[in-house]
Parts: structure tokens; C-alpha cells; sequence
């Protein structure tokens, strides 16, 4: 279980750092358990597992003042998890995440928010996708693939990704580094 936890801490600090992120950016990590233990996304959920992903996640992003937006599974139409203080006027829905509902993954960030909410939609600055759980319905419309130096959390593939704004303006445009 330290290697879990290790491993989330270890690509949450990178994604930060290499995305560019701030206080008030948000996050949405999707998250197989099952993929973490080796099984096939669904099979195997694991609330002890997501616990220990979830507690390294937000030891890097909760000092960063960076929020994390967990997706469920596809059972609750891969709704999402999120501090209220993230999005204080978005428009919740009603639901409780369960292992078998949710996710073992969005049940224990449930657990571990002050004040939890859940959505429909999203449209964050970074994602960790941990077992192919398809976390890019999530992002902002120009997403950017990062190649991070953690490649598997337990078993499960991990994916990542940044957002950048739309380039517009044509020939003549300049454009603003910082941003890129």
C-alpha cells in the first residue's frame, strides 16, 4: 500500500509542477481500484486501495490550494466528485457514491472533502487517469498530453494530461508564452 501512495504523490507533485498549477486549479482524477490490483476495470474495488490514492493525492494538492475533482464510474454516468468552495455556483446532483456505484475511488473522495458535491459536468485544468478510466470529457477544450516519470500507480496505467487556451487570431495573432 506504500507504493500506491507513494506512486500518487509522486505523479500528483509532477503534474503540478510540469502542468503549471496554481491555487484554485482543478483536477480531475479518474480511477480504477481494479486496475490498480491488476484485475480488470470493475472486477475488484477497493475502498482500502482508493483511500491510500486519495490521502497522497491530497497531500499535494490540498497545501497547493489545488482541488480535486474525482470521476465516477460509468454506473453514475461518470459524474464527479468536488469541494463545493471549488465551484461554489455550480448546479449539483444528487447522489452518494458507493464501491459498486461510483467508485471505490469517488467514495473515498466523498469521504475525505469537507463539504462535497457532485456534478455533471466540468471543465478542469489537469487530469490524472489512473487505469483508463477516460477522464478527458472532463478537461477544457485543448488538452495536452503529459508523459510523466510515474507510469503505473499498482498495475494500472497512468495517464496524464494539461490544458492550454485555444489558439485564435490567425497569421497575424501573437500569442502569450506563459499561457503555452
Amino acid at each position: 500500500m506504500n507504493a500506491i501512495r507513494e506512486a500518487a504523490v509522486a505523479a500528483a507533485t509532477e503534474l503540478c509542477e510540469t502542468a503549471g498549477l496554481s491555487e484554485g486549479s482543478i483536477v480531475v482524477v479518474g480511477c480504477s481500484t481494479s486496475e490498480v490490483l491488476g484485475d480488470k476495470i470493475g472486477t475488484s474495488s477497493s475502498p482500502e486501495v482508493a483511500k491510500e490514492i486519495v490521502d497522497g493525492l491530497l497531500s499535494v494538492f490540498a497545501p497547493r490550494g489545488i482541488y480535486l475533482a474525482a470521476q465516477c464510474c460509468e454506473h453514475l454516468n461518470r459524474a464527479l466528485i468536488v469541494e463545493r468552495r471549488a465551484l461554489p455556483f455550480a448546479e449539483c446532483v444528487n447522489v452518494l457514491p458507493q464501491p459498486k456505484a461510483g467508485g471505490s475511488f469517488a467514495t473515498a473522495v466523498y469521504a475525505a472533502l469537507e463539504s462535497p458535491i457532485a456534478l455533471e459536468h466540468i471543465r478542469a485544468d489537469a487530469g490524472l487517469d489512473i487505469g483508463g478510466t477516460l477522464i478527458g470529457m472532463h478537461l477544457k477544450e485543448v488538452a495536452v498530453p503529459l508523459r510523466l516519470a510515474v507510469k503505473r500507480i499498482g498495475e494500472a496505467p497512468l495517464s496524464a494530461a494539461r490544458v492550454r487556451p485555444k489558439f485564435i487570431g490567425g497569421a497575424r495573432a501573437v500569442y502569450d508564452e506563459n499561457l503555452l
